[in-house]
């Protein structure tokens, strides 16, 4: 399994009317977390994109816990299961800044050829990063 951690500090636009960050912003916090956990591992999103493979989003689940509130640092862990192929299916916890577990959550991409605009496997270097975290 491979594991990415980055920190992110909610702002005032994010929240509702309750002061809660609003539920349809998480996508974006998840988004974020798996652009960075990509290009962690020096594949950026937009270089695959270059390189006629795209990553659309197939499902997205998610479970709150407790709220995250404007100026709330979070941590955003992100996740990767199994070793890609054509899917790839990332995990998510958003953590308060103790640790606590706010909410959870799991999207699966497809590889798509940009081309074709059909499913394709995961570029072999993309694989073979990954690989070791998976032996």
């Amino acid at each position: 399994m491979y594991t990415h951690e980055m920190t992110l500090r909610v702002r005032y636009g994010e929240t509702d009317r309750m002061g809660f960050v609003y539920y349809g912003n998480y996508a974006e916090y998840f988004e974020v977390g798996r652009v960075e956990a990509l290009r962690s591992l020096g594949f950026a999103y937009r270089a695959l994109e270059d390189d006629g493979v795209l990553l659309p989003v197939h499902d997205m689940q998610i479970r709150y816990h407790q709220p995250a509130r404007y100026d709330d640092l979070l941590t955003i862990r992100t996740m990767i299961v199994t070793l890609p192929s054509v899917r790839i299916n990332f995990r998510y916890e958003v953590l308060s800044a103790t640790g606590e577990l706010l909410t959870e959550a799991s999207t699966t991409l497809v590889f798509v050829d940009a081309a074709t605009m059909r499913p394709r496997r995961a570029p072999d270097e993309l694989v073979e990063a990954f690989a070791p975290y998976f032996r």
